[in-house]
Formats: structure tokens, C-alpha cells, sequence
């Protein structure tokens, strides 16, 4: 099972704008005017790492889980699900916002993907697949490994790769979109735990 997180499972108001707005102040000595959508796309690493590495506590009031991302989680892991992250996130920027938005227990990061991995989404797919191999001894291929996101990109992840894709309207598109994006199940949020495991496990 691997989860994206911005907007999937957390909320981080502003956090990452101002993250890149600060590297490129410091790269560049000016402001950044603009910052090209990135929703479903993937950072780099060098850009963020020393910057997310800096932030104190104050990132606490900027990411909050979303309604059901606490619950969903603990009720896959009760299923015996293995969880991690597939996200644009650099891994430490990732684990920061889990951690702040308390949903860091049941998700192993060891076995997830991260922005710095790729920058193709779907490339993501395969570092997360052959790093659960290795650490649970289980072929994840096909439909045994689920995404779920909340942009096309997520679920166009997931269909290139042969596996299951789980859509949540939680982010900038609608249930809609993850539908015609070819979504084997789309989710209105996390909140309703027997609808998403439903969806996870692929009953109709």
C-alpha cells in the first residue's frame, strides 16, 4: 500500500512555497514571482534537503492529517496491509509532515519512494516495489501493490505499473476527474474506514 501524502493524507498550508521560495532566495538573491503547479510532480532533492532540515516546530501549525488519514492507516495495518509513501516529497520533507500531522506509526518509510528517486512518478513504482522485496521477502507486482492519491498523475502511476489504483477527492480534482484518469476505485476522503477497504482490497 503506498500512500501520497500532500493532499492524500495531510494538508501542509503554504509549507512547501515557502520552502522553495527560500532556496530560491538563497540560490538567487530574489524572490520567486511563481511557482509552477505541483500537484503529482516530484521535488528535487539537493533544492530542499538543507532547508527542511532547518524548520523547528513551528511547522506544526502548518500540516494537519486529513479527516480519516489516522484511522484508514491504523485500520489497513490491523488488516495486515504493509504501508509506505509514494510521494514527490523528498524523504525528509515527507517524514516531517507525517510525523507533525501524527501519522507516522503503521508506515514504513524505509520501503517507500520519494521525489528524489525520479521524476517520473510511475519510475517511482518499481523503487518501492524491489525495496519491500527486499525488507518483507514478497513479490508486490501487479495488483498486490495499491496507490492511493488524489491527482490523475497518482493514478496514471499506478496503471503504468500494473497496479491498483485508489483515487481520493481530496485534493484540486474532483471524484470525476479520478475517474476518467481510469481509477479502479475513487473515494469521496478517508473517512469512511469500510469503504476504503473496500476499495483497497478491490471489492466492488
Amino acid at each position: 500500500m503506498l500512500w501520497d501524502v500532500d493532499y492524500t493524507l495531510v494538508r501542509a498550508t503554504g509549507l512547501g512555497n515557502r520552502l522553495y521560495q527560500a532556496v530560491f532566495r538563497d540560490m538567487f538573491g530574489r524572490d520567486l514571482a511563481a511557482i509552477a503547479p505541483k500537484a503529482g510532480r516530484t521535488d528535487r532533492a539537493i533544492l530542499l534537503a538543507q532547508r527542511v532540515s532547518a524548520l523547528d516546530g513551528s511547522v506544526q501549525s502548518e500540516v494537519r492529517a486529513l479527516p480519516g488519514a489516522s484511522a484508514a492507516i491504523a485500520a489497513l495495518a490491523a488488516a495486515d496491509c504493509r504501508q509506505s509513501v509514494l510521494t514527490g516529497n523528498i524523504r525528509p520533507l515527507a517524514a516531517l509532515k507525517l510525523a507533525a500531522a501524527g501519522l507516522s506509526e503503521h508506515l514504513d518509510l524505509d520501503v517507500g519512494a520519494y521525489g528524489d528517486g525520479h521524476e517520473v512518478r510511475s519510475e517511482l513504482v518499481p523503487v518501492a516495489r524491489q525495496a519491500a522485496r527486499a525488507a518483507y521477502g514478497v513479490d508486490f507486482s501487479g495488483l498486490s501493490t495499491v496507490l492511493v492519491g488524489d491527482t490523475p498523475l497518482d493514478v496514471a502511476a499506478a496503471l503504468a505499473t500494473g497496479a491498483r489504483a485508489v483515487g481520493v477527492a481530496t485534493g484540486s480534482f474532483a471524484a470525476a476527474d479520478l475517474v476518467t484518469a481510469g481509477a479502479h476505485a475513487v473515494l469521496p476522503d478517508l473517512s469512511d474506514v469500510p469503504l476504503l477497504l473496500a476499495a483497497v482490497i478491490g471489492q466492488p
